[in-house]
């Protein structure tokens, strides 16, 4: 995060905003810094990355989906701007060790333990740790004393848009972040390979919601994609994975998506248009069989 925060300081915070003589390296100066790269670091990637998904892969018809709440997008967008700021203050706490230099991030390729091999293995222990923690906290928010006032206003979305991504309640929304924080606190990254993980798990955990099932037929169920989370919505204790479904399949709470059997949100829109085109073909082949002309109706 020092490097997003040392171009906020060259480019726009040290020039326009703070007085000459207050330090870039100024601990309070750092922190008020960091809030605000932090907040609006957040909204932009939600926005942009959520608006892109909604308008060029979200299907739309899912919105005609009995459990498709009224004003949902608005209320899902209403949360998130709610729940950021919350979320941001134990996140900024974090980023701010990082930027007084007690993780293990490197900006060098020098200083990689294993030069660019370590860099390359680093992005994958990143995911497969991540994954495997949030497995279990995210199981753990499902337990019946914390589910009702943590985890259930995410679940109130149960046919959900990419604007429901990152509509937590703010102590939810943080703990499931805690595996992103703590890896470079435990284990060598680069700086720059670190920005660019986060910017993906933000697009991963927009496309996990977005309701569209792209991953590849070989990987799907191997890869906990869209397909396995809207299942978490709609069934509540299964699916619990981020990335994968190795974890789901070892703590039994696996389950095959609906949708690949036929039996998903979209198979359900499908055939409530069928019937829907049914009926207006009966009704018009009764007004034929009764001499009136579908002209004259």
């Amino acid at each position: 995060m020092d490097l997003v925060l040392h171009a906020a300081d060259y480019y726009f915070f040290t020039p326009y905003v703070y007085p000459a003589t207050w330090p870039e390296d100024e601990p309070f100066r750092q922190i008020i810094s960091l809030l605000l790269v932090t907040n609006l670091g957040a909204l932009v990637l939600y926005f942009l990355f959520a608006t892109l998904s909604y308008y060029f892969i979200f299907d739309h018809d899912l919105k005609k989906h009995p459990h498709f709440l009224e004003n949902q997008v608005q209320r899902e967008i209403k949360t998130t701007v709610q729940s950021l700021p919350w979320i941001s203050l134990p996140t900024v706490a974090l980023f701010f060790a990082e930027v007084r230099g007690y993780s293990k991030l490197y900006g060098n390729i020098e200083d990689s333990p294993y030069g660019w091999s370590g860099v390359i293995l680093s992005m994958f222990s990143f995911i497969f740790f991540t994954d495997m923690c949030i497995y279990w906290i995210h199981r753990f928010l499902h337990h019946k004393l914390i589910y009702k006032r943590i985890h259930k206003p995410h679940h109130l979305w149960k046919i959900s848009t990419p604007f429901a991504s990152h509509a937590f309640h703010p102590v939810d929304g943080f703990m499931q972040s805690i595996p992103y924080h703590i890896y470079p606190f435990l284990f060598p990254l680069h700086k720059v390979t670190y920005l660019i993980l986060y910017i993906f798990v933000n697009v991963w955990s927009i496309s996990i919601h977005d309701g569209a099932y792209l991953v590849p037929d070989c990987l799907k169920h191997v890869i906990n994609g869209s397909a396995h989370h809207t299942d978490h919505h709609v069934y509540f204790d299964y699916n619990y994975g981020q990335y994968f479904t190795f974890w789901d399949k070892i703590g039994g709470s696996y389950k095959s998506p609906s949708s690949f059997e036929g039996k998903g949100p979209h198979d359900y829109i499908k055939k409530q248009k069928e019937e829907w085109s049914s009926r207006q073909n009966g009704h018009m082949d009764e007004k034929l069989l009764s001499g009136d002309s579908p002209k004259n109706e």
